[in-house]
């Protein structure tokens, strides 16, 4: 303005600006360590302009009233579409470190030293087939081995429970975080049409999206009213502008599957499209992983009551009679010595033919350990190939859970360098400030000794 009082409102209004450009500042360095948040710029703008003399001037300064928020939109969805990937890894990692402790052969108490004793034991019976001691030894070996298949598959039934649990867990936090972003895509919208700013409200809103898919793949997007709408990857929609939707679990079985709710109440079954996030990996375990387990475990039990069934019921007690089976049960988890063997010790056949002393049957059954009894693995071969299955499962998710932690680290560092809050920068930006604070502050008390001259003359 091109008068000496227009010099006091040039001066008011630069003070006012670098003011608020101090106050953002000072935001800025407040909120260093604050997760999730995003730097903010003030925009300042020269006023609208006058005419002077034969021209126009520009009548000082003034900020703009949107505050800029620097955030990659790009980046942060790559940082969600990794952090579905880090969850589905670490889940996995976790879970089957839990199924590695359940085939732990380390400290040399394990299935593998369980059947070996077995087999042995049945040695010692042939070298006295009607010793009450060694027949003693040889049931109790037994219950131990048939415990030892018992507790694997009661322990990896478990497992299972215990990812139900999580799962289970996991689809009402997943509710909550849902039900977050919806309140706070009303909070912004209410802010933003009363013309203020809501920056620190979008930063939440995109954290807690981070935390969400963590736990499932999702995709995200905003519409022309600024709201965020997220949709599972099978297109379900968990947040519609100011609506949230909630995820359920059934009973499938004897499992939980994940079903989304529609705004009618009906249900539909999404488990099989989970793609990402700890929900993937909670459900992958359980219904591939541990069952594949499951079922070797079973063949392996199965197998060893088979033969060794198959052979006792051919050979002939302590007293010359025909015996009956060794083994009851089908499976891992029902896996049992027969009762009757358990009631009276001079059932078991140590012999292949009628007559004291005979130990033919006992060393069938004790050679049964090195023959070919699975496909072409023996009984240890095939029981160590689970192990050794088991242990390269956890090295493959422990490996992919390191590198998927490492791109994640790298792309929310990247994040840091673009939105994160340099306390070297912003010290700049307030001796920057200050000085143009000062510098109206002194044009302002300039325009006062100019009044002042004039009042004198």
């Amino acid at each position: 303005m091109p008068n000496i009082y227009g010099l006091l409102s040039v001066g008011r209004e630069a003070l006012a600006t670098h003011q608020k450009a101090i106050d953002v500042t000072g935001n800025n360095i407040a909120n260093v360590n604050t997760p999730g948040y995003s730097r903010q710029r003030l925009n300042m703008e020269s006023t609208d302009p006058v005419r002077y003399g034969t021209g126009q001037m520009s009548s000082g300064v003034r900020a703009n009233k949107k505050i800029d928020r620097m955030y990659d939109q790009f980046l942060g969805t790559q940082i969600n579409n990794e952090n579905q990937t880090l969850g589905k890894w670490e889940a996995q990692k976790n879970s089957l470190e839990k199924v590695e402790m359940i085939f732990d052969e380390t400290s040399g108490n394990g299935l593998n030293q369980a059947m070996g004793d077995f087999w042995n034991v049945w040695q010692e019976v042939a070298n006295n087939p009607s010793g009450h001691v060694e027949r003693v030894e040889l049931l109790a070996r037994s219950q131990t081995m048939t415990g030892m298949f018992n507790k694997i598959a009661s322990d990896l039934v478990q497992t299972q429970k215990d990812m139900d649990t999580n799962i289970k867990g996991a689809v009402d936090e997943i509710n909550l975080l849902a039900k977050d972003i919806a309140d706070l895509n009303e909070k912004i919208q209410k802010a933003e049409i009363g013309g203020h700013n809501a920056n620190e409200l979008k930063d939440q809103r995109d954290l807690v999206l981070k935390d969400l898919s963590g736990f499932i793949d999702v995709n995200s997007f905003k519409d022309n009213q600024g709201h965020m709408t997220v949709l599972t990857s099978g297109g379900h929609p968990l947040v519609e502008g100011v609506s949230s939707y909630d995820l359920t679990t059934k009973i499938n079985g004897s499992h939980y599957n994940v079903e989304w709710i529609d705004s009618d109440g009906n249900q539909t079954d999404i488990t099989e499209k989970i793609s990402g996030g700890k929900l993937k990996g909670w459900i992958e375990t359980r219904d591939a992983i541990v069952p594949d387990y499951q079922d070797r475990m079973d063949t392996l039990a199965a197998s060893i009551i088979t033969q060794v069934n198959a052979l006792h019921t051919n050979g002939y007690d302590i007293n010359s009679n025909a015996a009956g089976n060794f083994f009851s049960g089908t499976s891992a988890l029902g896996m049992t010595v027969d009762s009757a063997l358990l009631a009276n010790t001079d059932l078991i056949a140590a012999g292949s033919a009628a007559g004291a002393g005979d130990n033919g049957n006992a060393l069938a059954i004790a050679e049964l350990q090195n023959s070919i009894s699975i496909g072409s693995s023996t009984f240890d071969d095939y029981y160590n190939s689970i192990v050794s299955d088991v242990g390269s499962s956890v090295n493959n998710a422990g490996m992919n859970y390191n590198h998927q932690a490492s791109v994640a680290d790298q792309l929310y560092n990247y994040r840091e360098t673009v939105s994160g809050v340099s306390i070297d920068e912003e010290m700049v930006n307030l001796v920057k400030f200050q000085h143009a604070y000062n510098a109206a502050a002194k044009l302002i008390s300039t325009v006062d000794e100019l009044l002042a001259t004039l009042m004198n003359i």
